[in-house]
């Protein structure tokens, strides 16, 4: 399973990331294929937790991102998040996302490190990230 991603818009994620006292947050837009998920347009969305230990996307940016990629033939194929205070891999807050949004979830640290993962069966797993 692979994570496609242009290598400018990984390096965005990662800069506000660094740049950010509080987790940044958004959503990956794209297409889905049977083991790939192909981001073609990366969407930030204010943090209204505005927390460095947590997030919480707003719902009316949300909303508007996902209708406006359903209108260009795209869709979520990833959450993208950062962690302020630990290792980029998903706390058990970001299980509990995962639980409701069965996608691929991103996760940077202001180090440069990232990972992808999804929730599978109950369990994670890690998925490939492969740069273009």
């Amino acid at each position: 399973m692979y994570l496609i991603i242009r290598q400018e818009y990984l390096s965005s994620v990662i800069k506000k990331a660094k740049k950010s006292p509080i987790e940044i947050c958004g959503l990956l837009l794209g297409r889905r294929g049977e083991d790939t998920f192909r981001v073609e347009e990366v969407h930030f969305i204010t943090n209204r937790l505005n927390s460095p230990a947590g997030f919480e996307m707003d719902p009316l940016e949300m909303v508007r991102a996902i209708d406006g990629a359903e209108k260009r033939g795209i869709e979520v194929v990833g959450i993208f998040h950062s962690h302020t205070r630990c290792p980029p891999r998903p706390s058990g807050r970001d299980l509990r996302g995962m639980e409701l949004w069965p996608v691929v979830w991103l996760i940077v640290d202001r180090e440069r490190n990232y990972g992808a993962y999804v929730l599978r069966n109950g369990r994670v797993e890690k998925v490939d990230v492969k740069i273009v």
